[in-house]
């Protein structure tokens, strides 16, 4: 074979290991890129897993309203009492339960009782519960303990006392005002925890019975004790039957 035979070999040989190299990069690369998309896949997978165990109805049930049709027949709400201290309406009826039982400085669902009333986060509910149709009050002076009563014109109006919860009610009208230095929310079962009555499906505080949950003029489908309390909200318990209409209230300015 000649020399110039020799080198054009030589050069197809070369010519033959780069593309050879080039093939194989091709190959890792492709390789790479499945293992990465796999691994991808499992990753999604993994992190689907755990929203579903950790945000999952277990974990955090999602309580839904319906129509309040869907309750129905109802009995007109009796007319509404006269204006209290807050000028909000008290119910006429006797009180659910009294606050013997009620929280007196310890600790509540993590809530505290504090020498003064806490304003960080401001807002107020509205509560409303009939006893097999008969509307029952919701006294003042729940997580106030050692309450201070001024009387007025309207009625008697708690001022102050040896601490207040973040829950609390001033008066005998179903305010619960929520007054916290966090920003949180709050349910319906952390108030009845203060107050220390019980509250679930079946009962609402001494009264037994299957319980109807109205919330801002929807049927709501779920524990009772998850209601939030949310600024303004509308709530109505009923025990037992005839169930009675919601009548909501107007919160005047300030509340």
């Amino acid at each position: 074979m000649s020399k110039g035979s020799r080198n054009r070999q030589a050069a197809k040989d070369k010519l033959a290991q780069i593309r050879a190299e080039q093939a194989r990069r091709r190959r890792r690369r492709l390789w790479a890129g499945v293992i990465a998309g796999a691994v991808g896949v499992v990753a999604a997978a993994v992190g689907i897993t755990l929203a579903v165990v950790h945000n999952g109805p277990k974990n955090s049930p999602v309580a839904t309203t319906a129509p309040l049709s869907s309750l129905g027949a109802m009995q007109p709400p009796p007319a509404a009492g006269a204006l209290g201290p807050e000028n909000v309406p008290v119910p006429a009826g006797i009180p659910l339960a009294g606050i013997s039982a009620a929280a007196s400085g310890q600790r509540v669902d993590g809530i505290s009782c504090q020498n003064s009333e806490q304003t960080l986060f401001h807002i107020h509910a509205h509560l409303a519960v009939f006893v097999n149709g008969t509307q029952r009050s919701i006294p003042a002076a729940i997580g106030i303990p050692g309450a201070q009563a001024q009387n007025s014109s309207r009625g008697s109006f708690i001022t102050g006392g040896t601490c207040f919860y973040w829950l609390h009610t001033h008066a005998a009208d179903g305010i619960i005002h929520i007054e916290s230095p966090v920003t949180r929310t709050y349910t319906l079962g952390n108030f009845f925890d203060e107050w220390g009555q019980p509250l679930s499906t079946d009962q609402v505080g001494p009264a037994v019975g299957h319980v109807t949950a109205i919330y801002n003029g929807k049927a709501y489908q779920g524990n009772p004790r998850d209601i939030p309390l949310t600024a303004h909200a509308q709530i109505q318990l009923e025990v037992g039957t005839p169930l009675v209409a919601p009548q909501p209230i107007t919160f005047p300015a300030g509340l």
